[in-house]
């Protein structure tokens, strides 16, 4: 973002980009400690995911009621204009990943009450892999680099597939032993978890394109049917 000659105008929007960094560091904790609660079956962690989430809410109603202020007293133009809309978008897919790093913490609870199931090594990939788009996401945001939120959009597609592999594993597993089929299907909702926190991860790299070279990224097909570029 370019410097400002007022100084209160700048710290504002210096503070509106470190809470979000704060709540982007929040939720990437939560999700790896979703993840080593359903590994280690460490209940005692996944009760502390959801315990810690209130903080990530409070956290989302202060970066939403920032940008509110900003756009109601500043009236902010260009640059500065399409980096508060996208706050307020980015806040929500944040909030969004937290509310699934708790759903994957419940599901680890339900696990652990249950003899553990076959090793699934995809599954903690899987769980890597969300954690590496998220964090290179932000990054992205951080530093207004396109291309590396470019490269978090073209990663998107790997983690798909290793989704969609991780998916018929278990379905296997399922089909193998019909005692297998309610543990298996607690993790394949696990799957989906992260397969939509990849989603969220991919929709901030969007938002990064947008907030530095104003081009909505988020409907390229939808841009060729109406002619837009």
């Amino acid at each position: 973002m370019p410097k400002h000659t007022d100084q209160k105008y700048e710290a504002e929007l210096a503070d509106l980009r470190n809470r979000l960094l704060e709540l982007g560091g929040k939720v990437e904790t939560e999700i790896a400690l979703g993840m080593r609660a359903l590994t280690d079956r460490d209940s005692k962690l996944a009760e502390d995911v959801m315990s810690t989430d209130q903080e990530v809410n409070r956290l989302e109603v202060q970066i939403d009621e920032a940008c509110r202020r900003l756009l109601a007293l500043r009236q902010p133009a260009a640059s500065d204009l399409r980096f508060i809309t996208t706050a307020l978008k980015i806040v929500v897919d944040l909030e969004r990943i937290g509310d699934l790093a708790v759903n994957i913490a419940e599901r680890a609870v339900d696990l652990n009450q249950s003899p553990p199931l076959k090793p699934v090594h995809d599954l903690p990939r899987l769980g890597q892999l969300c954690q590496s788009q998220l964090r290179k996401s932000l990054d992205a945001f951080v530093d207004g680099d396109v291309a590396k939120a470019q490269a978090v959009i073209k990663d998107d597609d790997l983690l798909d597939a290793l989704y969609h592999k991780l998916f018929n594993d278990l379905l296997g597993l399922m089909m193998e032993d019909a005692r297998n089929i309610r543990r298996a299907t607690n993790l394949m909702f696990v799957a989906k978890h992260l397969e939509r926190l990849g989603d969220h991860a991919t929709n901030v790299a969007e938002m990064v394109v947008f907030m530095v070279r104003g081009i909505d990224v988020r409907h390229p097909h939808s841009r060729k049917l109406t002619g837009e570029m």
